[in-house]
């Protein structure tokens, strides 16, 4: 699953400044790292089939990579953490929401209002711009998050903890089995046979569908681009996504919920432990990802290996990285400054409009009847296109929002939520 991702944000009007003493401001700047660092681990996804994004193979160009380094530094510092810091982000933004919207004498049901629309621009995103999409994860794990508003902190960290863990059991038995039958003896065991051809069968099944978008992104035309996704994928969000659901998407929200309930982000954790633990779950957690990365790669990366280490075995070692993330940059960027923490954390304000503009930006580079440039491009290349795209939302991002209230886009889905138009400029 790729990486994306949108977060209800706190009904602020301005750009919050990251200054001492304020640890809501760090939301931003995580906020503004994490949406830069997604499209980073979606660049593949983008600019070359959907398979080839976990599958160092599936490059229908030369993936410029002999080595599986750069697959391995990916997979290493950015693979799955974004997707995790969103998520927890999203947890910590449903409940912002709420506060406010208690403190009008609103009900919950305008946060399902606001989920509601959503899940309308992750269904539109999916269809009509980019198939990487998870605002519809989003929403329908914000709707499930509903239940759980007025549960305390410590209730929501275990929930969504042992939630996760149980969850982590499962993606190893789907995700890595098959490589563990495919890449080892046990393929050529009779006792197997029925297994080996349904993932033979699941192989061609994804390969032939990257083969088929693999024409219409090189020589095909726009409208044949959304057909494809209506007739083959509109129920891929509700179909395929449970297992991601119920035991990451959700579990993470919670977490995220329960962090912020705890007082993770306004400072009523001992600042030393934090700090210690953020640090630990960061090097532990990093390394080892590391190791499973460079074992993954020691022979080649395989199709199921691929599929594997992408959906099984990142699980459990990329949530102590998260959280430790979280901890770490709730205390660091109460006192960042300077251009970039600046930026960043305009970049952060804006993250529904940067993420959804940038799956824009990247189709007018990447599709055929606009830049060309799917298929063509090697990974150290489409890094390239990364570093443009990370300038254009770092140079948009505080000038637009030190002349208007909101993100355009988070303004639309605000004029939504309420049923009223919202004044824009400033």
């Amino acid at each position: 699953m790729s990486e994306v991702a949108a977060t209800p944000d706190s009904e602020q009007e301005s750009v919050t400044p990251v200054v001492q003493g304020n640890r809501l401001a760090s939301l931003d700047l995580i906020r503004g790292i994490a949406v830069l660092g997604i499209l980073a681990a979606n660049i593949v996804f983008f600019g070359q089939p959907q398979m080839a994004y976990m599958w160092p193979g599936g490059f229908v160009s030369d993936a410029g990579d002999p080595d599986y380094w750069m697959w391995i530094t990916q997979f290493t510092l950015i693979d799955g953490k974004m997707r995790g810091l969103f998520t927890i982000l999203f947890g910590v933004g449903l409940i912002l929401f709420m506060e406010k919207a208690w403190e009008r004498g609103a009900s919950k049901w305008l946060l399902a209002r606001r989920l509601f629309w959503l899940l309308l621009f992750g269904l539109f995103h999916f269809l009509m711009i980019w198939r990487g999409d998870i605002l519809t994860l989003y929403a329908l794990g914000g709707f499930v998050a509903l239940a759980f508003l007025k549960m305390s902190g410590r209730n929501l960290l275990v929930m969504g903890l042992l939630t996760y863990i149980i969850g982590g059991t499962l993606f190893v038995l789907f995700n890595a089995l098959p490589s563990l039958v495919m890449d080892t003896g046990a393929s050529a065991n009779p006792k197997f046979a029925e297994m080996v051809v349904g993932v033979e069968e699941a192989q061609a099944e994804l390969l032939g569908d990257d083969a088929a978008e693999t024409v219409i992104l090189t020589e095909g035309s726009y409208p044949e681009f959304v057909q494809h996704n209506v007739s083959e994928h509109i129920s891929d969000p509700f179909v395929n996504a449970p297992l991601m659901l119920f035991f990451e998407t959700v579990p993470l929200i919670l977490i995220g919920m329960g962090l912020y309930k705890v007082g993770m982000f306004s400072g009523a954790l001992n600042r030393r432990k934090q700090l210690m633990w953020g640090w630990i779950g960061i090097v532990s957690g990093s390394l080892l990802t590391l190791l499973i990365g460079i074992g993954v790669a020691a022979n080649g990366v395989t199709f199921w290996e691929g599929v594997a280490a992408l959906t099984g075995y990142l699980h459990y070692p990329k949530l102590p990285v998260v959280l430790g993330f979280v901890a770490i940059m709730a205390i660091y960027g109460e006192t960042a400054s300077g251009w970039l923490a600046e930026r960043l954390s305009a970049a952060g304000r804006a993250a529904f409009t940067n993420y959804l503009g940038t799956s824009v930006l990247m189709m007018l580079i990447f599709h055929p009847w606009a830049g060309g440039l799917w298929g063509e491009l090697s990974r150290p290349e489409l890094y390239l296109v990364v570093a443009m795209a990370w300038a254009v939302m770092l140079l948009w991002s505080k000038p637009w929002l030190e002349r208007y209230r909101y993100g355009p886009l988070e303004w639309l889905w605000r004029c939504l939520t309420y049923g009223k138009r919202f004044p824009l400029k400033r």
